[in-house]
């Protein structure tokens, strides 16, 4: 008997020893995994839906995301960027979840207009629509983190693989959105500089992307974007980030960017070559800047005004070689929102009054010429106050599709 109770007595100190050591292990291996990835949880965990889909409406879900730490960008920068979506999403991958699970980013083929102007009060205002077709998207809230600006951007989360007629609910669904940061079409960051992406469709009949190869570091369409939303404190310094830079457009298309400070100032970047139907080389395209108080070479409309509007084709002289404004994507949305902005010389009441021009030219109101079902998003940024107006899918007339931000000091 006394035996047995020697026997159980060491048994269950073995046992609790087993356990206790199985405990010290899931311990570690919790503080490890909190250790390596706790800004990725922490973004994981701040996901929220803040709007249902209605695919009757071809409504995605909307999504807001508070993006942890500084995302590696630094090291994106000293590695010289990337040239391809490749190797984007190899750094991402390897960066993010340490190779352990393979992310996606590609680019749109996107038609979309914006421009800026002032409301009666003096602010400076970027409005801009983004047509494409139904798919989810998430408002992307990244921190001030060493010496870059924080910002809020929006991600359509389609080009993360995300499935367009499902929501995002799973967990590896929520790690995969972690990228969204490498991948904002429009944004505003503390300074009060803006920017947005759009499709310029060069190289005459079959679109080139543009591919330049010299000896400076490289971005992509995408990451220009972020660059200049966590770097520029005006449009001069994103002037000098897109100059320092080779781009290589994704997706096999092209793109140009207008970008605002609040002083009111803006300015287009466009890669082009000599003209659409000899811009057949993406290698031999250069950068072209054109301010908004200094682009009379482009046409009296705009030698007329500061304000500045942006569409989807190239705005550089000659560019088209005669070409009728058919050739040109978006030149008759070009035109209506200059026709809107002239008649009170580029001065609007407020952010709702933006948020109307932008309106007239949704994708369920306006001519359908590039093949885009709807318009997903419209945003008006304040760079002034540092706010942004944000509505889905031309739903002006819902109160509860009105959603305001504003990034806090």
């Amino acid at each position: 008997m006394e035996q047995n109770k020697k026997t159980m007595s060491r048994l269950k100190k073995v046992i609790i020893g087993i356990a206790a050591a199985l405990l010290a292990l899931v311990l570690i291996l919790g503080v490890t995994i909190f250790a390596v990835w706790h800004n990725e949880i922490f973004t994981v965990a701040s996901m929220k839906l803040i709007k249902e889909r209605n695919d009757d409406h071809l409504d995605g879900a909307v999504y807001t995301m508070h993006v942890k730490g500084d995302f590696y960008l630094d090291d994106f920068v000293a590695q010289g960027g990337v040239k391809n979506d490749s190797e984007l999403i190899n750094f991402v991958t390897n960066k993010i979840t340490k190779g352990l699970i393979k992310m996606n980013i590609s680019d749109p083929d996107i038609g979309c207009s914006s421009f800026t102007a002032k409301s009666e009060s003096g602010d400076v205002l970027f409005g801009r629509n983004y047509d494409f077709s139904k798919t989810n998207t998430c408002i992307v809230f990244t921190e001030k983190n060493k010496g870059r600006h924080a910002s809020i951007s929006t991600v359509d989360l389609q080009f993360l693989g995300m499935d367009v007629n499902k929501n995002v609910d799973s967990l590896m669904s929520k790690i995969t959105c972690l990228a969204a940061s490498y991948a904002p079409l429009d944004g505003i960051n503390d300074a009060g500089v803006s920017c947005g992406i759009y499709m310029t469709y060069q190289g005459g009949d079959k679109t080139v992307a543009t591919n330049q190869n010299t000896d400076k570091p490289d971005f992509t369409s995408t990451t220009l974007l972020r660059l200049i939303l966590d770097y520029a404190d005006n449009i001069e310094e994103a002037v000098e980030i897109a100059s320092a830079y080779d781009l290589h457009d994704s997706a096999n298309t092209s793109y140009h960017y207008m970008v605002a400070d609040s002083s009111g100032r803006s300015v287009i970047l466009e890669w082009v070559g000599k003209t659409d139907a000899t811009d057949n080389d993406g290698t031999k395209r250069e950068l072209k800047v054109t301010y908004n108080d200094a682009d009379s070479h482009i046409g009296e409309m705009e030698a007329a005004t500061d304000y500045q509007v942006i569409t989807n084709f190239i705005i550089q002289p000659g560019y088209y070689d005669g070409s009728s404004a058919d050739d040109k994507k978006g030149y008759d949305r070009y035109e209506r929102i200059y026709q809107e902005l002239n008649k009170t010389n580029g001065v609007v009441k407020d952010e709702k009054a933006a948020m109307d021009i932008l309106g007239i030219v949704g994708r369920r109101t306006w001519k359908n010429d590039d093949g885009n079902g709807c318009t997903v998003h419209s945003v008006v940024y304040n760079l002034t106050d540092k706010t942004m107006m944000w509505i889905p899918n031309e739903n002006y007339n819902d109160p509860d599709a009105v959603f305001t931000f504003k990034i806090e000091d």
